[in-house]
């Protein structure tokens, strides 16, 4: 194994870890990364498994209140209500993912002109729907209609084109539907969970004959590097954007997406 290569995927793994929780998307970012440092893995599978070390990292955080949930699900009947709404908001981006998943990975993931102009697209939106001045109905994740569950899952089904961002479409659709910014924030951290878990379990079925153990070394590194450094953003994200909002990642997509485009432009 060339040290350069486990270099990359440490870089790769921190990079994961630092972008999968806020509304950047993470997966465009590996990509274009990936793309430009020549990385390649088998089947792409290794920006999805790193996935496991940023899911890690929000269920270590979130241990405490997962665990009381457990305990009150069969008797509490808000915590049944929030159990089933994080399950119907998880359904929509699952069926059409595994429906549609060979031609995310073999089309849309090998287009980074496409991620690009995505990230740009989303920095746009994210920075209108920062600005405008909305009054929050919804303050609660626990407590949110069902409908609302189902429409903010919805929403996640953009994030199957790379470059939209997970986080950034739940959010932005909790945002225009009335929720406030540290709860649309929150309800994304929880949707993560199954959707993220779901993602990782469906491609490592889907990578099992492809993938060798000579891959481990490299999925080791950037799973460990995408655990700490997600461990640190979720732990301070709910803050900041509480005090700040959500402009500075609109931002940051405009840079990096027309950084992207003009990257490409120049060296292909």
């Amino acid at each position: 194994m060339e040290s350069q290569t486990i270099v990359e995927a440490l870089l790769l793994g921190l990079l994961e870890g630092l972008t999968e929780f806020i509304p950047v998307s993470s997966t465009g970012h590996i990509l274009l990364a990936g793309h430009f440092l020549g990385f390649h893995s088998t089947g792409k599978a290794f920006e999805i498994l790193i996935q496991l070390g940023a899911i890690l990292a929000i269920l270590s955080v979130y241990f405490s209140r997962l665990w009381q949930m457990l305990i009150k699900l069969p008797s509490d009947p808000q915590t049944r209500h929030f159990v089933i709404g994080i399950l119907i908001a998880f359904l929509p981006a699952a069926v059409i993912g595994a429906l549609a998943h060979d031609f995310i990975k073999t089309i849309l993931f090998e287009s980074p002109r496409l991620i690009c102009i995505m990230l740009i697209i989303g920095g746009v939106v994210l920075l209108i729907v920062d600005r405008i001045n909305f009054k929050p109905r919804f303050h609660d994740v626990e407590r949110f209609p069902t409908s609302l569950y189902l429409k903010i899952g919805l929403f996640q089904c953009l994030s199957l084109i790379p470059g939209t961002s997970r986080s950034g479409s739940t959010i932005v659709g909790a945002l225009l539907m009335g929720v406030d910014k540290r709860a649309a924030a929150e309800f994304s951290f929880f949707l993560a969970m199954p959707t993220m878990v779901g993602a990782f379990a469906f491609d490592l079925f889907k990578n099992r004959n492809v993938l060798t153990s000579a891959d481990l070394p490299i999925i080791s590194v950037g799973f460990i590097a995408a655990f700490v450094s997600a461990l640190i953003v979720v732990r301070f994200l709910l803050d900041y954007v509480s005090r700040n909002g959500y402009a500075l990642f609109g931002w940051w997509r405009l840079v990096v997406g027309i950084a992207g485009l003009l990257a490409l432009m120049v060296w292909g």
